[in-house]
């Protein structure tokens, strides 16, 4: 009898590092998972794996969870759109990124599936949706998230580029069970499913559930091409169509009120200011709005034709998302 398949999961205490990790387990994968002593494991409930405590910052714990492994998913990374001392970006993205290249490089691994974002990726000035050859430079990247992640996205490229077996995802906007956090997207779900946004700004997201974009992780390390980038994404919806359609499934009325961006960038710059001085988190970020002046939109037709990817309608995604949220509390 043929042994399993040893990965190791990076994030797998996060939203879509642990949907990559389960979807793993389905198909027979033994699971190493990289933690950190501080995450919270509630995400790690149901996975039979061997934990490994470390971080990307420190080669040694890197080189310990990469020895024997034949695959890596590094999935781990810090997401956030504002913080306040940005230099923890860079050096987990950045930084943890070549760490674990490096270390899965020398433990002789024979493929890494790195996960990046679609902010990654340029966006057509004629309104068509963004695809992984869209041109693009650091320079469009907008707040250090997605620098942090663009940079990173070139390290890993290089690394291709030098001999290593590296192949890219970049999900789009992955919605769906256990986002506990929960990432930026998820606290919309939240509010609009709670009732508590009462406007919005004109602006558009790619929206897959988390499941699909776990199964693009696998898919992409069985069929796809070293080098390579894939957009793992699922429907264009604009907001506003986002925002009736999680009103229609939690039995609430949806937000009318359309508010143009230049009266909220102000707002979100007086939350920051606020959010410093309190510690707390800003109810808007700069980043947020100035990102949210283009319709995020992107083409998952590469992924579909190499893959073999085949995400779900969105309406799944956003049924599944109010249910977990509502069986956990969040909109009480």
């Amino acid at each position: 009898m043929q042994a399993a398949m040893k990965a190791l999961v990076t994030g797998a205490t996060g939203f879509v590092g642990c949907a990559v990790a389960r979807n793993l387990q389905r198909h027979g994968f033994e699971l190493r998972l990289l933690v950190r002593q501080s995450s919270d494991r509630r995400n790690l409930e149901g996975l039979t794996a061997e934990i490994v405590d470390g971080d990307l910052t420190d080669p040694e714990r890197l080189a310990l969870a990469a020895t024997g492994c034949r695959a890596v998913f590094h999935v781990a990374a810090d997401y956030r759109l504002w913080a306040p001392d940005p230099a923890p970006l860079y050096a987990a993205n950045v930084d943890g990124t070549r760490n674990l290249l490096r270390a899965a490089a020398d433990a002789g691994v024979a493929r890494v599936v790195y996960t990046s974002s679609v902010a990654t990726l340029g966006i057509p000035k004629d309104g068509a949706p963004g695809a992984e050859d869209t041109p693009v430079t650091l320079a469009d990247m907008i707040g250090h998230y997605k620098r942090s992640k663009y940079l990173a996205e070139q390290v890993a490229l290089e690394a291709a580029g030098a001999g290593q077996d590296v192949v890219i995802v970049n999900p789009s906007t992955p919605i769906g069970p256990r986002d506990r956090k929960p990432t930026p997207t998820g606290r919309i779900v939240i509010d609009a499913a709670a009732g508590r946004l009462p406007a919005y700004v004109d602006t558009g997201l790619n929206v897959v559930h988390v499941d699909d974009v776990a199964e693009g992780h696998r898919l992409a390390f069985e069929r796809g091409r070293t080098g390579e980038r894939y957009v793992l994404g699922g429907t264009d919806l604009t907001l506003a169509q986002i925002l009736a359609g999680i009103a229609g499934i939690a039995g609430r009325k949806p937000p009318r009120v359309r508010l143009p961006h230049g009266l909220v960038l102000p707002i979100a710059y007086l939350a920051e200011g606020v959010a410093r001085l309190t510690g707390g988190r800003p109810i808007a970020t700069v980043e947020e709005v100035r990102m949210s002046r283009k319709r995020m939109f992107f083409s998952s037709r590469k992924a579909i034709q190499e893959l073999g990817y085949r995400p779900r309608p969105a309406r799944q995604a956003l049924e599944d998302a109010v249910r977990w949220y509502r069986d956990n509390g969040y909109l009480d």
